[in-house]
């Protein structure tokens, strides 16, 4: 019997900085055994527990493409011969490279489709500092202010990605929407798509903004709350920043003529709304340089309190075309 970990072959990326790629996320062991791979071990908790505390996120997330895949996916007709191109098992709940992208394993089992961790990091390393206010009784509403800036620092140090942190949340989207993962096979990816799988035309706003929008903050929990205009505008533009860097890497991986046309769309979509950012964002100009992380990391951060509602004008996705 052979053990092996997915981290040798799609290491993690940026665990200190907070920044993950979905492929990089999990750390799963399989045990292969009569040549049939069988998950082993991973670092998700489910989204189970995740649901303990955050109910009506849940409850959104029930109602999504995500959650509804779990059930549906692999019946798809044009799923085995992806699967197929992708070589590997031919179960598609046993394949490590669909595992990785359309499944949450807990221990040895697939139990849900993408899902909490899915965005946020696989929780088994940050959960309990996530869920520790201050001792035993605290609650949330009375955890101490300096005990919480310390909680979310260590959270994220241990590997959480926080809503807040847009590109990461960006380029974590993009590594599978974009099938653009610095570690996936190129070889692979271009025989996926020549097989069917779709290489989508993924925007932050437009997908994160729809069905799988899950904004409960104060001063109103109670309430999905929708972003401002200007909220909608800074997001966008660090999603087209993260999409320039994202596909920059990710064009060179494979000649298959639809994975590059949607590549070089993507960039040219990104260059285009960072030209017209760059007299109000000079951040701006060194992305469209140089496209790397650390650069489209201080875009991001330069945006953080501006309003681009008037620089990006009629780029904006519309409301009515929100995923």
């Amino acid at each position: 019997m052979t053990i092996w970990t997915l981290d040798r072959a799609f290491p993690r990326k940026g665990l200190k900085s907070g920044t993950f790629a979905l492929a990089g996320l999990m750390t799963a062991i399989f045990a292969v055994a009569g040549g049939a791979p069988v998950l082993a071990a991973a670092d998700y908790v489910g989204p189970e527990k995740c649901t303990e505390c955050h109910k009506a996120e849940s409850d959104v997330w029930q109602k999504t493409k995500h959650f509804e895949s779990f059930k549906t996916i692999r019946s798809r007709p044009e799923v085995k011969d992806i699967v197929a191109a992708a070589g590997g098992s031919a179960d598609m709940g046993r394949n490590e490279i669909f595992v990785l992208v359309h499944f949450t394993v807990v221990g040895n089992k697939p139990v849900a489709g993408p899902s909490c961790e899915s965005c946020h990091g696989p929780a088994s390393n940050w959960i309990t500092v996530h869920n520790d206010y201050g001792g035993p009784g605290v609650k949330r509403e009375t955890e101490d202010p300096a005990h919480k800036t310390k909680r979310i620092e260590n959270a994220v140090a241990a590997g959480m990605v926080r809503p807040n942190d847009k590109y990461a949340l960006a380029t974590n989207c993009l590594s599978c929407h974009g099938m653009a993962n610095a570690s996936l096979d190129g070889t692979k990816l271009g025989a996926m798509v020549a097989a069917g799988h779709p290489v989508s035309g993924y925007e932050l706003v437009q997908y994160s903004q729809g069905s799988v929008r899950h904004r409960f903050y104060p001063p109103d929990v109670t309430v999905n709350q929708e972003m401002s205009p200007a909220e909608l505008a800074r997001l966008y533009a660090v999603g087209q920043a993260a999409s320039l860097v994202v596909a920059s890497e990710a064009i060179g991986k494979s000649n298959e003529a639809k994975y590059v046309s949607v590549q070089q769309a993507r960039i040219d979509r990104a260059k285009k709304t960072l030209e017209a950012l760059k007299g109000t964002v000079p951040e701006a100009a060194a992305v469209l340089a140089k496209p790397t992380e650390a650069n489209g990391k201080a875009f991001a951060k330069a945006v953080e309190s501006k309003d681009l509602t008037g620089a990006l004008g009629g780029m904006m996705p519309k409301k009515d075309g929100y995923k």
